[in-house]
């Protein structure tokens, strides 16, 4: 994957750089410290991702990724130290934000989304039978807020839990609540990214860290976050072999 990083500060640049040094596949096709010089970057080298900076000096990284053209257009990262900006980060169709000082773990899983969004795309120029899976899942939801609704991608969703009428859908910078079914969702969210492992709760797999049995039978699940989710009874041995090929 080849990634452009945009941010004004140098120290900021020199710490993704050095993040990541320790992922594979990827390379760093060039810097840039301001979005003009960003834009041309991008129009030159034409980048896999862009990790880009918000508040810069000479321009908004947020109308940066707002102007670029749909066609071959990279996908966006955004790196700020700022978490209000999450709704009109994701109304630019956004693969992630990050939140600085950059965690490793949440690098990389951007890193993992935005890789995934690129195979989404080329099977959807294809034409293969990818999109024509993929497409029978819910990639998106309208979550209701105060000033009024913000676009949630599906695949930043960590995990989910019942909340009485609603849902809480986690995801690595807030949780949103929204109003629908358990059963509703099983039917729109696709097995392979969001996993039931209780009739309240969906999990991520390539998220869980680690498993803990607390006692005979039961099975609990450590997040990358460190979030603890429980397993359900009837869950458990579906889970286990999802996780680790095995049922016990």
């Amino acid at each position: 994957m080849r990634i452009l990083l945009v941010d004004d500060e140098e120290l900021a640049l020199d710490r993704l750089a050095d993040l990541l040094g320790y992922i594979e596949g990827v390379e760093i096709v060039g810097t840039a410290q301001n979005t003009t010089r960003a834009a041309e970057l991008i129009e030159a080298n034409n980048p896999d991702l862009v990790l880009l900076d918000i508040q810069m000096p000479g321009g908004s990284g947020m109308a940066l990724a707002a102007d670029l053209p749909l066609e071959n257009r990279p996908e966006i990262v955004f790196v700020t130290a700022f978490e209000h900006f999450a709704p009109d980060a994701f109304a630019v169709d956004a693969a992630d934000y990050l939140l600085k000082p950059v965690r490793f773990d949440r690098l990389r899983q951007a890193i993992v989304r935005a890789q995934r969004r690129i195979r989404l795309n080329e099977a959807a120029t294809r034409g293969g039978e990818t999109l024509a899976e993929s497409s029978r899942y819910t990639r998106e939801f309208w979550v209701a807020q105060r000033e009024g609704q913000v676009r949630l991608d599906v695949d930043l969703i960590d995990w989910i839990e019942a909340a009485k009428d609603y849902v809480l859908l986690h995801t690595s910078t807030r949780s949103y609540l929204h109003r629908i079914s358990m059963h509703a969702l099983e039917a729109q969210l696709d097995p392979q990214g969001l996993m039931r492992v209780h009739r309240s709760a969906f999990v991520r797999p390539n998220l869980v860290e680690r498993l803990e049995r607390p006692g005979k039978g039961s099975l609990n699940l450590v997040l990358r976050d460190g979030a603890i989710v429980q397993v359900g009874p009837t869950y458990v041995k579906h889970v286990l072999k999802a996780l680790t090929g095995r049922e016990g």
